[in-house]
């Protein structure tokens, strides 16, 4: 293979997971779409011979390294020896703890993995999990009145995966279906303290693309009415009288990733006075 064909490596390291080292690095891959690159993790490093066998290894394979390690001895190693071995080692939650004592004065706990303990936001996170996934696309209405927030749109405008990241996030999440031959419940469209409501629309063109896509993915004629151009049309018309009718706030998701959606409303409920409030 030519050098210009082979995989490149990136090396995500941590004292912990390595999902934080990892993220970093898939986020900068999708910054550079034409390489030709995967990321390798390792993590729960707890030994400094751990770390000269990956720096040995990145350096034979000419890849770079983003590391979490939070250990001082362990990033110390991993400092000096990636920079005797000439391979570039990239400190993710380095600069950022130093900022943290620098400014605010602090000492660092030095723990590998607080960002999974098992505290009040892991529970949080677990039990909205449960909930996004009992109360998907409309299973149980009652989800409606409970939720911290509630996605409405029609098919195929990523509301399940939405709610299962707001989920991730420790934010309870319910969604529902919006179609023209089902009136919506009356629970959608009463007030509730401190619950968001959010409709998601999407571009016609779009949409009947990825409906055909699923079609296709299940072994279905692409001529389906539910990929139609007059179908979804009315499906579209129909979702912006009931979004209309909710006064709620409209995101068109037809270019937005996942991340980008919910950054959106994660905003909208930092300037929510009711915070948490249910």
């Amino acid at each position: 293979m030519a050098e210009e064909e082979k995989v490149k490596t990136i090396y995500a390291c941590s004292d912990a997971v390595g999902e934080t080292a990892e993220a970093v690095a898939r986020a900068t891959m999708r910054q550079f779409a034409s390489e030709r690159v995967r990321v390798k993790r390792y993590g729960q490093i707890k030994r400094e011979e751990e770390v000269v066998a990956i720096i040995r290894e990145a350096k034979e394979n000419g890849g770079f390294i983003a590391y979490t390690l939070v250990q001082p001895e362990l990033r110390e190693v991993m400092r000096e020896e990636s920079i005797r071995q000439g391979v570039r080692a990239v400190d993710v939650m380095g600069p950022m703890m130093q900022a943290f004592i620098d400014t605010f004065g602090s000492s660092p706990r030095y723990e590998p993995g607080l960002l999974h303990a098992m505290d009040d936001h892991y529970f949080r996170k677990i039990d909205a999990i449960e909930f996004a996934v009992k109360y998907d696309d409309g299973k149980d209405v009652r989800g409606l009145m409970l939720a911290r927030v509630v996605l409405v749109g029609v098919s195929r405008t990523s509301k399940t995966p939405l709610s299962i990241y707001l989920a991730h996030k420790g934010i309870k999440t319910a969604n529902y279906p919006l179609i023209p031959e089902v009136k919506p419940p009356d629970e959608l469209f009463r007030k509730k303290r401190g619950r968001l409501v959010v409709g998601l629309m999407m571009e016609p063109d779009r949409l009947l693309r990825i409906r055909k896509e699923r079609l296709r993915s299940l072994g279905l004629p692409g001529r389906a009415n539910y990929a139609s151009p007059e179908r979804i049309q009315q499906e579209l018309a129909f979702a912006r009288e009931v979004m209309d009718r909710l006064q709620c706030p409209v995101i068109d998701v037809s270019e937005r990733a996942i991340e980008e959606t919910a950054a959106i409303i994660l905003e909208r409920l930092q300037d929510d006075p009711y915070g948490e409030g249910e």
